[in-house]
């Protein structure tokens, strides 16, 4: 599949469409990487992918044989997303399908680093000892600056493409050996403005705006409320959002108007740039493009928004994974 890449005037990356079924005896499936509510990703190997002339290290998302319906509309849905999606840094790339046969096959650009919720929890155990060792691997203020920043970008890119993700939280953004952020799993994703939801299924309440809690609509501006969240998560390295409730407690006080405070470790800048992005009014929320630019411009400055040293990891020690949000 050859991908022709042109960068557009705001920095995005576009690519000339191609075929996107990919030849199943090209592919050697390695070990599991994970698995997911219809089926498991692998690790894999592509040969003569993405017009490459070698073998290419690939990410296989399988729909478990034999799946629902629902599974294999998911499956199809998410697949219908990928193709529109075109390629950007700070966006997992989709490199083909196998949907010849069962078991059907997404395939993916490989990420190393594993997500980055797992990268924030991990550098918690490293801030500690970093100091012992010389080269620390504990992350600096500018690092987690950076991820905001290019989930940011992502996230631009997929609101120009009227892309929504539904599901964005640190758990789906992938982190590269090189430490750059990219959205990705998108399961959930739907085209167009604006999308009601009808299928009663697994939700992330902890990230879901008001509108989406309380009347199934998502947009654009349901994603920007999540960012705004996922910048939480960042600040915290990886705590669960609002700590300490349950998710009747954050239904009921996101509907009151209950916002989560601010951290004393983390900047009032960092801090408003939340609280814009969790305004009751869809409208008066900030556009991903703004957000990309207000992270840029705080990026070209040597000051550190995140005060790790004095990060309280006992008011944020919430790690637990909320698989059992359900609405």
């Amino acid at each position: 599949m050859e991908l022709d890449n042109v960068l557009t005037s705001d920095g995005a990356y576009e690519d000339v469409k191609a075929p996107s079924e990919f030849p199943r005896n090209q592919l050697d499936i390695k070990e599991e990487l994970g698995q997911g509510e219809f089926g498991s990703v692998y690790k894999a190997e592509a040969w003569k992918i993405s017009g490459t002339s070698g073998t290419t290290v690939v990410a296989v998302k399988e729909l478990k044989g034999m799946s629902t319906a629902a599974a294999s509309t998911a499956f199809f849905r998410e697949l219908a997303v990928l193709k529109l999606l075109g390629t950007h840094p700070n966006v997992v790339s989709f490199l083909g399908c196998c949907t010849d046969t069962e078991p059907f096959y997404l395939v993916l650009e490989y990420v190393s680093g594993g997500s980055l919720q797992s990268t924030l929890r991990t550098s918690r155990t490293q801030q500690t000892y970093g100091n012992l060792h010389g080269g620390s691997k504990s992350l600096s203020s500018r690092d987690l600056t950076r991820f905001a920043w290019d989930v940011a970008k992502g996230m631009a890119f997929l609101s120009s493409k009227k892309i929504l993700h539904r599901d964005l939280a640190t758990r789906n953004v992938l982190v590269s050996a090189d430490r750059t952020c990219k959205v990705s799993d998108f399961g959930f994703s739907r085209e167009g403005d604006e999308y009601e939801r009808t299928a009663k299924t697994r939700l992330p309440v902890r990230w879901m705006a008001p509108e989406s809690l309380f009347h199934r609509k998502y947009t654009t501006k349901t994603d920007v409320w999540a960012f705004g969240v996922l910048l939480w998560e960042i600040v915290t390295l990886g705590a669960t959002p609002y700590p300490g409730m349950s998710k009747r407690e954050v239904m009921d006080g996101v509907h009151q108007g209950y916002r989560m405070d601010k951290p004393k470790h983390c900047d009032q800048k960092f801090y408003t740039l939340m609280l814009s992005c969790w305004n009751a009014d869809p409208a008066r929320r900030l556009e991903f493009r703004k957000i990309r630019r207000t992270l840029e411009s705080l990026m070209e400055t040597e000051h550190d928004y995140i005060n790790l040293a004095s990060l309280d990891e006992n008011t944020y020690q919430s790690l637990q994974t909320a698989t059992d949000e359900k609405y």
